[in-house]
Formats: C-alpha cells, structure tokens, sequence
C-alpha cells in the first residue's frame, strides 16, 4: 500500500456541499482499508487483482456493524450505493431529499436472491 496525503485538503462543492479531499490511496491487490465512523461503526474496502470489493457484505456484516446500503439514482440517472447509519436515516433522507434530487431504489440490505 502506498499513500498521498495531504495534510491541507482540497475542497469543491458539490451540489452546495463542501467536499475535502484529504489525497490517495494505492491498493495492491488483497490490500485492505478500513474507515471507521466517530461512533466506532466501520466499513472495509479491499482491492482485488480484478477491480474492489467496495464493501463488506451488505445484508451481514455491514448491516451488524449498524448500516444500512441504498442504491440511489440522481435527476441524470447516475447511480449511487451509499452506506447509511441506521441511526441517521431521517438526516439522509432530508440530504436527498434538500439539496441532491436523488431518490432510493432499493435498501440493498433488505434484497434477498433465491439461492439456485
């Protein structure tokens, strides 16, 4: 793993919401990170010699750890999975809903395929 940080982000908004990228994060294949929320709740992202594994499973671990993932679309039909805390539903829901014109597909965690 090989990494650029910045210690001074550059910021941009988006849609009047302020971004900081704090840089770059170079994965060799079966290299893992980890982000963890102030509250402790975490979510892995692992790189593969094929592309990433972007999340850990979303109807087990993730859904354990106090998430829930949504499939979002925008107003240009761009699509979005988004990890949500289940304790902040209502405040992601009022992003969605205020500033961002995007609107929930599916809960992923609450999507089950029949095993074959």
């Amino acid at each position: 793993m090989k990494s650029e940080l910045k210690n001074i982000p550059r910021c941009f908004n988006v849609k009047s919401h302020e971004i900081k990228d704090f840089g770059k994060i170079y994965l060799d294949p079966d290299d893992m990170v980890s982000f963890k929320t102030k509250s402790g709740k975490e979510c892995d992202f692992v790189a593969k010699e094929w592309g990433f594994y972007a999340l850990p499973s979303i109807n087990a671990r993730l859904d354990k750890e106090g998430f829930k993932t949504a499939l979002v679309v925008n107003e240009t039909n761009q699509l979005y999975i988004m990890v949500v805390d289940k304790d902040k539903i209502s405040e992601f829901r009022r992003y969605l809903k205020e500033n961002q014109d995007n609107r929930i597909i599916c809960w992923l965690n609450d999507f089950f395929v029949e095993e074959r």
